[in-house]
């Protein structure tokens, strides 16, 4: 029997494969390889907190539905993980060795304890001394005491040490790294044109006498390891326990979470790992790996800034959008025509404009919008603030939830708090992920409502790296949708679907937009069968749900063209009964690729959608999702055009074929990278303008 679907986890390190194959790219500027080594790191380590963490509890369950919704049993889908893992590891530290190789062609050298001239040696003492020391706690190690606690995101120093003339046992000890407190980079005194750094790690080790001085021990072995642990937290239905205790206690919660990995130095003493391992629990299912020298790459993301030869290219700097380069005032523009912004090619700050000057205008009464992750210093929730301060009412929808965002946005609901805002912390068992915003104003006996639908988070960080859409409309239609799903917000626990419905512009989850997307391809499908021109295109983060991709093949047996894009998990499949196989790609480059959207042919009348989910089921049937309608015919042009050109890239789009190979696009047409080639699109539409 051919196989159905790729499963989920399988695909997702596939994708994480692409980023890897980013870093090994030599095209690639060499600051940014080795960034690409950091977000590879950073993504393994989430993948294994969340996703290897559930299929271990999917193993100890025992349960046949839960191995369903794996697409095939977990205990065969960790094992082909496992396997998987070490190989990209391997090609991990080639690509790793072969930076370095570049790096010291450009006089950049990292430098290990061993390797410190006199002169660095005295800078790496005084340095621990005055700014290191005061954040180090050494921990000795010994069967008889408990293991002390091991934190997740965490480096640690595991030390082997004794005497030289010593004939007993070896002594163990782990000091936690304190990255957070002094960056894992420090720069070194060096010769002229030469750029040396090193490693917090190695500064720890250096010290080592000095630390362990009171024992009087002369043999150190000192190897970085990390600990890998489950970071999922279940909320109880705890009726007495409000949302907020929940989410605090879940946090707190995953102080206890299991490891699911280890990776540690392979030079690191044998006695020491056999001692970890036991002392961890750890047995022969887990993922032990080990390694090279470093862990815990995420930090690499924030390299150091020594490379001479890099500067960043006119063509990753954002420009304005058209209708706001002569600086009218953002809200009288979007009350006359729908605008589309596109990041982060076009700035984002007209989105903070629009808010700040609602703050100030006089008519405006009420702000209300949602935020799924907001920036550490976030100008969105300062305008907000502002607001609140001139005396409008602003609701802020804040999912609690958001992984790993979970403290900084219970921070931000005690700060929005304290200036008179209504926060609404979300609704049960599902997360509130769509991107909205409506603000009402009067002006007479006139009222006047406009807005935002956007596929990304409204936060001005993440809108210099994410590729996004954000439709600003004052459409009657889209806002009162919008109102509909602010409606439901206030009132969690009223019935979601007589709260939201008869939505004339948006699609909403869990409330219609799968069945409304099933419907659409079936309208392709009859189409195709009719002998009409049918076409579908899809461009989203993850597909993963069943459903969509069963629907996706009816229309793929039936001669629909079919194209995606999907940046990440793809879990279907090309079958043999299909007449028109599906196109499928991923495109990887230094953007990350966020926008959802979705075009269908509809017998010539186009339809077309921007969206902030994915057609994974935990967002169409789990979560609060929203998708936009395009009506003017000039966006939706803007928008066929821009995905016209990711489906013509053949310099970073890879082929999603049934085997995962990972091959890129390779074809005789003129080279086209699609994130170079959409800034010249959109560029061009200033001097058009």
């Amino acid at each position: 029997m051919a196989k159905r679907f790729i499963p989920r986890d399988i695909s997702w390190l596939s994708f994480n494969g692409r980023v890897l194959q980013e870093a090994a790219d030599e095209t690639v500027p060499l600051p940014l390889r080795i960034k690409f080594l950091g977000i590879f790191s950073n993504n393994l380590d989430e993948f294994f907190r969340v996703r290897v963490a559930g299929l271990k509890r999917a193993i100890d369950l025992k349960d046949k539905s839960a191995n369903q919704s794996f697409y095939e049993d977990p205990q065969l889908i960790l094992e082909e993980l496992n396997i998987r893992v070490i190989k990209q590891q391997k090609k991990f530290d080639n690509t790793w060795n072969r930076i370095q190789k570049d790096m010291a062609k450009q006089n950049v050298f990292i430098k290990t304890s061993e390797e410190l001239s006199p002169e660095q040696q005295q800078f790496v003492s005084e340095y621990y001394q005055d700014d290191v020391e005061s954040n180090v706690i050494p921990l000795i190690l010994d069967d008889v005491r408990p293991m002390p606690y091991i934190r997740d995101k965490s480096l640690y120093l595991g030390i082997a040490m004794g005497k030289s003339e010593w004939q007993y046992e070896t002594k163990f000890a782990l000091i936690e790294i304190p990255t957070s407190q002094n960056g894992r980079f420090v720069q070194l005194p060096a010769p002229k044109d030469e750029k040396h750094i090193i490693l917090l790690e190695d500064v720890i080790k250096f010290n080592l006498p000095l630390i362990f001085s009171y024992f009087g021990f002369d043999v150190f072995h000192a190897h970085v390891f990390k600990v890998t642990k489950d970071a999922e937290f279940d909320i109880d239905n705890d009726i007495n326990t409000t949302l907020v205790e929940k989410i605090s206690k879940g946090v707190k919660n995953r102080r206890k979470g299991k490891p699911t990995r280890f990776i540690f130095d392979q030079e690191m003493d044998p006695k020491l790992v056999e001692f970890l391992i036991k002392k961890l629990n750890l047995s022969k299912k887990d993922s032990i790996i080990p390694g090279q020298k470093i862990h815990n790459f995420k930090h690499f993301m924030d390299f150091p800034n020594v490379f001479k030869s890099y500067h960043q290219p006119q063509e990753r700097t954002s420009f304005p959008h058209p209708y706001f380069q002569n600086y009218e005032r953002v809200t009288d523009t979007v009350l006359k025509k729908d605008v589309l912004l596109s990041f982060p090619y076009h700035e984002f700050r007209p989105i903070i404009d629009l808010l700040r000057e609602a703050a100030m205008d006089p008519d405006v009464k009420t702000i209300q919008i949602t935020a799924y992750r907001l920036a550490s210093n976030s100008k969105v929730a300062n305008a907000l603030i502002n607001a609140a301060r001139n005396g409008k009412e602003v609701t802020v929808m804040l999912e609690l939830r958001a992984r790993f965002d979970e403290e900084n946005n219970l921070d931000w609901k005690e700060k929005l708090e304290l200036e008179g805002i209504k926060v609404l912390t979300g609704i049960p068992n599902k997360k509130v992920h769509a991107k909205l915003c409506v603000i009402k104003k009067r002006t007479g006996a006139k009222t006047i409502q406009y807005g935002f639908v956007s596929t990304g988070n409204i936060n001005e960080k993440t809108a210099k790296l994410y590729g996004d859409y954000c439709l600003l409309t004052s459409n009657r239609d889209v806002i009162a949708d919008i109102n509909k799903v602010f409606n439901y917000l206030r009132r969690p626990k009223s019935d979601p679907a007589e709260m939201i419905k008869n939505c004339k512009s948006l699609l909403i989850c869990p409330i219609d937009m799968r069945r409304e997307l099933l419907h659409f391809i079936d309208l392709e499908i009859a189409e195709a069968k009719a002998g009409r021109k049918a076409a579908i295109i899809v461009k989203v983060n993850s597909l993963s749900d069943k459903d969509m991709i069963k629907k996706l093949y009816d229309a793929a047996t039936a001669g629909v063209k079919i194209d995606l894009i999907i940046r990440g998990i793809y879990c279907a499949m090309n079958q043999k009964t299909f007449k028109s196989p599906m196109n499928a790609i991923s495109i990887v480059d230094e953007y990350l690729e966020h926008a959802r959207v979705m075009y269908f042919y509809n017998a010539g009348k186009e339809l077309m959608y921007i969206s902030s989910a994915d057609w994974m089921t935990r967002n169409l049937d789990h979560r609060i999702e929203a998708a936009v309608k395009i009506t003017s015919k000039k966006i939706k042009e803007d928008l066929k055009e821009m995905l016209y050109i990711q489906l013509t890239d053949n310099v970073k789009a890879r082929i999603l074929n049934n085997s995962l190979s990972n091959h890129y696009v390779e074809n005789k047409k003129e080279p086209c990278r699609s994130q170079i080639e959409i800034y010249n699109y959109l560029k061009r539409k200033i001097t058009d303008h």
